[in-house]
Parts: C-alpha cells; sequence; structure tokens
C-alpha cells in the first residue's frame, strides 16, 4: 500500500518500523563512504602496467628524441599532444599538456584572465565579475569562483543540458565573464548536452568580449555502456559563428589511469593557445614528461584508450546497476525521490520529492554512510529547495554499496514519514 492511501495509525506504524530499522542499522557500526567520486582500488590496478614503461634509460626517449629526464617541451610531448587531440577532436598544435589534475589548468587559467585578461582589460580591474554555474554542478568549480571573487548565478540543468534561453538573457550583462560546463555525462547529473545546446552555446553573443566558457570534458570517454553519449565537438560547432575564442576545453586522465598520478589537457583556438603558452612559459620549463611517456607507451592512442576504458566499465556499471536497483525497488513506488540514470560519467543525481535532503544526509551519517555534503552540487553550498544528493557508486566494493544504498533508501523513507507524520 502506498503512503498517499495509508492513514494515520498506519503511517505511524510505518515510521515505528523505519525506526526501528534505523535503530538497527546503527548497530552495526557502519563506516562506508559515498562522498566522492573516485576510481575503486580495482580500477586503478587497471593501469599498474603503465608504471613498467618507463624502466631504463632507452625508455626515456620521446619520438623526436626528446630526453623527458631533461628540460623542454612547454607545451607537452609531441606524441601526448597528438594522444589527447585524438580523444578532444582537435588539431594537436591546439593542445596543450598539464599536470595530473584538470582542476589545477582550469584555476590557472582563471587566474590568468583575473590578472591578465581574455585578450582584454584583466577581470580584476573591471569591478564585480559574475560567472554562469550550471546547477546542480561540480562543486569544485564553485570554489574557484569564491576563491577569486566571482558571484555565481545559476542556471538549472535540463535532460538537454543547461537553461540555455536563461543563459542567452544573462550574457545580455556585461559583468558576466563567463560560465562552466560539463557537457558529457555532467557532474552530477550524468546529462549529455544536445546538439541543439551545444550549438546554442556556440552562437552566443555575450555583451563582454571577454566572455570564456570553460569546458570541462571531464568525462570525455568515461561510458557504462557500448552505445555511449555523443557529443558534439564544441570548436566544429563554434566554426559558423567565429566564436572559437569563447571555448577553452579540459580533460584528464585522472579517472583513466591514476588520480594521483595523471596527465591533464587544455584545447584552445590559435589566440587562447598562443596567450596560455605565453603565460605559462614564465611559470614553468615543462610539466611531467616522464609521466607523459608513461602515459602514451601504456594507451597508445584513441583506440587503446577505448580499450582500457571498456575494462573500467566492467567494474563500475555493474555498481552503478546496484544503485539503481535498489532505488526502483525502494522509492519509486511511493514517489520518494527521483533520480538519473546516467549512460556514463561517475555520479548518479537523486532528488528528493517529499522530505529535506539535509535531513537524509544526517540520518545517513549517524547510520555509517557519509555522502557528499547536502548542497555541495549548489554554490555556496546552497541548495534553496533542499533536496538534491550526489550518489558516488564508484569507489566502495560491491558489498559496501549494496549495504550503503540500503541506508541511503532507509534514510529517505524515515526522512519521508517524519515529514508527513508531523501533523498526525
Amino acid at each position: 500500500m502506498q503512503y498517499a492511501e495509508m492513514n494515520a495509525e498506519q503511517l505511524l506504524a510505518e515510521k515505528q518500523a523505519a525506526q526501528a530499522a534505523y535503530t538497527e542499522m546503527k548497530k552495526l557500526n557502519l563506516k562506508l563512504d559515498m562522498s566522492r567520486g573516485k576510481p575503486g582500488p580495482d580500477q586503478l590496478d587497471l593501469s599498474m602496467d603503465m608504471l613498467k614503461e618507463v624502466i631504463g634509460v632507452c625508455d626515456c626517449k620521446a619520438a623526436n628524441g626528446t630526453d623527458c629526464r631533461n628540460y623542454g617541451a612547454l607545451e607537452g610531448l609531441p606524441e601526448c599532444r597528438a594522444l589527447f587531440a585524438e580523444l578532444m577532436e582537435v588539431s594537436p598544435e591546439n593542445v596543450i599538456i598539464g599536470g595530473a589534475s584538470s582542476l589545477n589548468l582550469m584555476f590557472d587559467y582563471i587566474a590568468q584572465c583575473m590578472t591578465k585578461g581574455a585578450g582584454s582589460t584583466p577581470w580584476m580591474q573591471q569591478g564585480k565579475i559574475k560567472f554562469i554555474c550550471n546547477v546542480p554542478g561540480y562543486d569544485r568549480h564553485f570554489t574557484i569562483c569564491e576563491h577569486f571573487g566571482i558571484e555565481m548565478l545559476n542556471v538549472e540543468m535540463t535532460e538537454n543540458g543547461p537553461d540555455v534561453e536563461k543563459i542567452q538573457e544573462l550574457v545580455k550583462d556585461e559583468s558576466v565573464k563567463g560560465m562552466f560546463c560539463v557537457p558529457k555525462y555532467s557532474n552530477p547529473d550524468g546529462i549529455t548536452y544536445s546538439d541543439d545546446t551545444v550549438r546554442a552555446l556556440a552562437a552566443l553573443k555575450p555583451a563582454a568580449e571577454d566572455f570564456r566558457v570553460i569546458w570541462d570534458n571531464a568525462y570525455i570517454v568515461h561510458d557504462l555502456s557500448d552505445h555511449p553519449d555523443h557529443l558534439l565537438n564544441i570548436f566544429e560547432a563554434c566554426k559558423p559563428y567565429g566564436s572559437e575564442d569563447m571555448f577553452v576545453e579540459f580533460t584528464s586522465t585522472s579517472k583513466i589511469t591514476f588520480p594521483g598520478a595523471g596527465v591533464s589537457a587544455l584545447a584552445a583556438s590559435d589566440n587562447n593557445i598562443r596567450a596560455i603558452r605565453a603565460r605559462l612559459a614564465m611559470q614553468t620549463i615543462s610539466y611531467d614528461k616522464m609521466n607523459q611517456l608513461r602515459h602514451v607507451k601504456f594507451l597508445k592512442n584513441a583506440e587503446g584508450v577505448q580499450a582500457h576504458m571498456k575494462k573500467h566499465a566492467a567494474i563500475i556499471a555493474p555498481k552503478f546497476r546496484i544503485v539503481l536497483d535498489a532505488l526502483d525497488r525502494e522509492l519509486r513506488e511511493n514517489d520518494l525521490a527521483r533520480w538519473t540514470e546516467p549512460n556514463g560519467g561517475y555520479f548518479i543525481s537523486l532528488n528528493t520529492t517529499k522530505c529535506s535532503a539535509k535531513r537524509v544526509g544526517e540520518l545517513c551519517r549517524e547510520m555509517g554512510v557519509v555522502l557528499t555534503p547536502v548542497g555541495a552540487t549548489y554554490p555556496y553550498g546552497v541548495d534553496k529547495a533542499d533536496r538534491n544528493i550526489r550518489i558516488a557508486p564508484t569507489y566502495p566494493s560491491i558489498e559496501e554499496l549494496k549495504k550503503a544504498v540500503e541506508v541511503l533508501c532507509l534514510a529517505i523513507r524515515l526522512a519521508t514519514l517524519e515529514k508527513i507524520t508531523e501533523k498526525v
């Protein structure tokens, strides 16, 4: 029987049963973590052979003869640039290789714009500046904005990507200098932008001539099935509008090989590459070329990356299935929550429908399960609707995940029953 069909006595009995289950769960003293989208140890093991690729002096030379132990190759090894160019569908000349984290490259690019400008007056000299942030979204994007004092403007995600009409209105304000996008398997919704959305973003006519879109393509090859989502190439979409300078694309191998020892890359127009390279030359001689070389030797090319990612999918796709099946079994009948069913990426986004997400987070924590802090998927940590919960299924083992999602479903049921029995 659905909650909506129950009388007061029946609802109180359901609440009592949920409270009893909650008490028993607390006795287990669980210590489970679904807070961050980290690869599990078995995923990291997939790349261990990469560490054997450079073990002697003869292995330290790049294809063009560069000794990777020494200085040089500011933009990255040619073969590494070629590998990322293949993944991002751009020319190698439009790629610069960075360190382990694309987050570092994004932060650095924003810092460059703040201090030196984006082809115009430095942002920090233009008074209050603003960024569009798609919500729910990636908390690290928001913290970058907070660090630089950039005001954030929320734009809700739709099934096709961010609300383009809202963006078109917001960019009429010259103080709006940019936006963050995760265009494929977005964090946390797992949405891939439709072709129409990509074209509409490419066609934007912002009032600010120095408007920049941070195209954070973190999950570019992170498919969960043999029928992956297709994302239109942003630079191809820009060509009819001459807007290539407006976009800077970022990606990395953080969840392909090792988050602790990955390689990142950015792709940009000729104009942006020249500006970024000139500034980069002031801060480094080169990033870790030995690691670039290891990655190229191990992954080889885009086909090699795709084959490697199928091994990842074989590990994590069943984990996504466990979560989705549990949510469907435990929550759908009473419409206690709604959730995404992504075709790739690292997250499932859940919205409660009848209770507070913060209360769910509290109950989970009391039962020994750590979630991503409720509100983290919104700027300033404020989810005004108090409904969004980001589920990260990848790191726990299968058994841990089964127990963690059991706890989550119980917490949602109990929080809902607490809410609907308040006046009973």
